[in-house]
Formats: C-alpha cells, sequence, structure tokens
C-alpha cells in the first residue's frame, strides 16, 4: 500500500506527466509542488515508486513518467469525480436541449464529448430490448408490401419493409394493427414474443400468413443482436497523441472501426464512471490506451453506455466528470420522453 507521502509523489508525477507529456525530475518536482520535503526525499520515493512499479525511466538521465498501475493508484485515490463548474454545465445542457431527434441526441454528444475532452468519443445508442414500445404504425404500401414503424420510449425509431406472402386488404392491414396496438404498446420489446403468440391466428386463412410475417418482423425488430451500436467521433484526436503510443496508430484505428470492439469497450458500464487503463482493456489493439465510461438509462435502469478513448496519460478528472455529465444528461433526455 503506498504511504501517504510517495502517494503524494506520485499524484504530482502523474498531473506533470499529462499537462506536459515529458518524463518528470525530482527537480521538477520540487519547483512546481509544495510536498514538503527536501530533494533527497523525493529522489527517494521515487526510486521506491519506481522498485514498486508505479513509474519508470523510459531512458538513462531521464525523469520517470507512470506506468499503468500508476495511472490506476492515481485514479482509484480520487477523492470522487470533480463537479463540473455551473456554466460548463449550463453548456452541455444547453447543446443537448437543441437536439430535434434520438439521431441528433447521439450525434451532439459525441461530438461534444470529443469536443471537451479532446479525445475519441463513444455514445451508444439505447439498448431496444430494454426499452418499452410508445407507439406502432403499419403502413399499407401495396397489398403485398406493408411498411412497420416502432417507436420506443427511449426515442428509437425502427423501421423495417416487410413482403407479404399474400396480399392483405385495407381491412385487414388496420385489424392488424389495431391487434398488434393492443398487445404491444407499453410493454417491453424483451418480452414482446409472449404477447403476440397466437395473434396471426385471428385472422382468416388466406390472410394468416400476411400476418405472421409482420409479427415476424416486428419481433426480429427488436433483437438485441440486430440493433446495437455505437456513435463514433473525434477519431482524429489521436493524431495529437501519436508519439504517446509504443506502436503506430494504426491498429488502434483498426480496432475502432469494428462495432464489435466499440460494443466491447462500453460492455458491463453502470451508473457509476468506470476507468480501464492500458492492459486492464478486453482488446488487445487498444491496450496502449485507457477508456473511461459511464452508463445512461431511465430512472435506475442502465440501457447503454457512454465514453471515452485516449492515450494512457489523460486528464483522468477531467475526463471523468466530462463522461459523467454527459451520462447524467442523456438520462435526463430519456426521463424527459
Amino acid at each position: 500500500m503506498l504511504e501517504d507521502r510517495r502517494l503524494a509523489v506520485l499524484r504530482a508525477i502523474v498531473e506533470d506527466y499529462v499537462s506536459t507529456r515529458e518524463p518528470v525530475g525530482s527537480k521538477a518536482l520540487v519547483e512546481r509542488h509544495s510536498l514538503g520535503v527536501s530533494s533527497a526525499t523525493i529522489r527517494n520515493d521515487m526510486a521506491a515508486l519506481e522498485e514498486e512499479g508505479y513509474i519508470a525511466q523510459p531512458h538513462t538521465s531521464a525523469g520517470r513518467i507512470p506506468t499503468d498501475l500508476g495511472y490506476r493508484a492515481f485514479v482509484d485515490r480520487l477523492s470522487g469525480v470533480k463537479p463540473l463548474s455551473g456554466a460548463e454545465r449550463r453548456a452541455i445542457s444547453d447543446f443537448l436541449a437543441g437536439a430535434v431527434d434520438l439521431d441528433d441526441v447521439m450525434a451532439r454528444s459525441v461530438r461534444l464529448l470529443a469536443q471537451l475532452t479532446r479525445q475519441v468519443a463513444l455514445v451508444q445508442y439505447p439498448s431496444l430490448v430494454q426499452s418499452t414500445v410508445l407507439h406502432l404504425e403499419i403502413v399499407r404500401l401495396s397489398a403485398t408490401r406493408l411498411l412497420l414503424v416502432l417507436i420506443a420510449d427511449t426515442g428509437r425509431v425502427e423501421q423495417r419493409a416487410v413482403d407479404l406472402p399474400a396480399p392483405m386488404s385495407e381491412e385487414s392491414v388496420a385489424a392488424l394493427r389495431s391487434r398488434l396496438l393492443s398487445a404491444v404498446i407499453g410493454r417491453r420489446c424483451a418480452d414482446l414474443s409472449s404477447h403476440v403468440e397466437g395473434l396471426a391466428e385471428q385472422f382468416p386463412a388466406d390472410e394468416r400468413a400476411s400476418a405472421a410475417a409482420m409479427i415476424a418482423t416486428l419481433l426480429e425488430a427488436t433483437v438485441e443482436s440486430e440493433e446495437r451500436r455505437v456513435m463514433l467521433g473525434g477519431t482524429a484526436n489521436l493524431a495529437r497523441y501519436r508519439d504517446s503510443f509504443s506502436t503506430t496508430l494504426e491498429p488502434v484505428l483498426e480496432a475502432l472501426e469494428e462495432q464489435v470492439v466499440l460494443l466491447r469497450l462500453l460492455g458491463e458500464v453502470s451508473g457509476d464512471v468506470t476507468v480501464r487503463i492500458g492492459h486492464e482493456n478486453p482488446v488487445e489493439d487498444l491496450q496502449t490506451t485507457s477508456v473511461v465510461s459511464a452508463g445512461y438509462g431511465r430512472g435506475s435502469s442502465v440501457i447503454a453506455g457512454v465514453g471515452i478513448l485516449g492515450p494512457t496519460h489523460m486528464d483522468y478528472p477531467g475526463t471523468m466528470a466530462a463522461v459523467q455529465a454527459v451520462a447524467q444528461y442523456l438520462s435526463r433526455i430519456l426521463d424527459e420522453n
């Protein structure tokens, strides 16, 4: 366990390295921080921190830089996520409040987080299976083609065109719409199957297969594997830290192009801010980065995640505050819908 004095030295090294991106020496610590001890004591503390794996010396005669373990100790000992200023909170609220629909909310959130943190921003669309059906519409495009529109309480809108195996009259389409509305409005998308079971059997034999096709499409539209996606923004910010990565940026950029990778980065989010540093990341090509994430949702239910990815030498307190603030505002927007 780190002693308070060595923790103060480690905190100073982290803060200086994040600020300057230059290895930190004992002389700089004495000049920039009021640690209350001599330069010799600081050197001894730095030697102990290096031996314990919290800092490392990248080059002979150079200063020290934090390791993943050092960043972890720094983050774990933060007293809490520092609050944003009133002006910062108002700016976030006003910016997100101007969105016209869910896609606009997601795009604004990504852009805002990338600007606030100068990192790569990730925002996951609300999970449809954890949402409830707010409205459902069926539009008759032709006798054998219908359009299904599903609107969830989270603002998600799913549209599916359905080619029917047999014609359906306008009266039958209206009846199907009415029966589906009665069966699914206010229901959780994950539970719809039990509520529409047997509904197709209520139609005449020559229209039963068409009704079943529409019901099957409705259920397919709410399958989790089909609808989970993450919006990405601020990738160009990584170029600012090109020299910070032990290898080239290409593996990082290639990994960020895969939706499955982005979902893993935001996997298992909770209402609290989570920080994964370096080798704690589940994706090998991203183990030179850190991910700060948090969940958002309705009430106490977390339905999606938001976060940022950047080099391990990031401003953790400021980044954690920005991620938490955006997650809270996304939750507020969902609660108000």
